[in-house]
């Protein structure tokens, strides 16, 4: 493991090419369906989401807080139960060292993170049993989640997937995830201080 750990943060303008190359793929489709309209308008609205809150993005690439091995895509839908036990965790192509504040926050973000808002009691508790195991310093979580916040603003990756692979099982997830994005910048300061215990 490396002594430290690095995070890219992604440039505007970068996220907005792609945005505007997915555009261009949406347009390509003529009228398209309902899923086409509806990632039409995200995608211009995201632009504009991008543009207004470029200022709050995580500055540099050395994220706050410890960092070691984690899963990195530790949730429900990757746990096997059986007779009421956890027989297994699935899904381990995304092992690698990350800050551990970082992906206290994804899961916190893909269990809690439901119907567009954050269950900000739950997400606060889950948190709190973390740190109880894990210590970690507030000022990693509000890095954490400001990282977290600004790749989930500046990545298009259910959109690739549908746009560029034709698949379309991660639908669900942009329309959910779109809502939750809009939901979480306009309560940035509400959901850190969920997450540090400050709320």
């Amino acid at each position: 493991m490396p002594a430290s750990a690095t995070a890219e943060v992604t440039e505007p303008g970068r996220a907005v090419q792609k945005a505007d190359r997915l555009a261009g793929a949406v347009s390509a489709r003529g009228a398209g369906d309902t899923f086409d309209v509806a990632a039409g308008v995200a995608l211009e609205e995201r632009k504009i989401l991008l543009d207004k809150h470029a200022h709050l993005r995580p500055e540099g690439n050395a994220p706050a807080g410890p960092h070691g091995w984690t899963h990195g895509d530790f949730q429900h839908r990757n746990l096997l139960w059986a007779d009421g036990e956890l027989v297994a965790v699935l899904d381990w192509d995304r092992l690698g060292g990350r800050p551990y504040a970082e992906e206290v926050v994804r899961t916190a973000q893909v269990q809690f993170g439901v119907e567009g808002v954050f269950d900000l009691e739950r997400v606060s508790a889950f948190v709190a049993g973390y740190r109880s195991v894990i210590p970690l310093e507030a000022a990693a979580l509000v890095d954490g989640a400001r990282r977290l916040w600004w790749k989930r603003m500046t990545d298009f990756w259910q959109l690739e997937f549908h746009y560029d692979r034709d698949g379309r099982s991660c639908d669900d997830l942009f329309i959910a995830d779109e809502a939750l994005l809009h939901w979480w910048t306009e309560r940035l300061d509400v959901v850190e201080r969920a997450l540090t215990g400050a709320a």
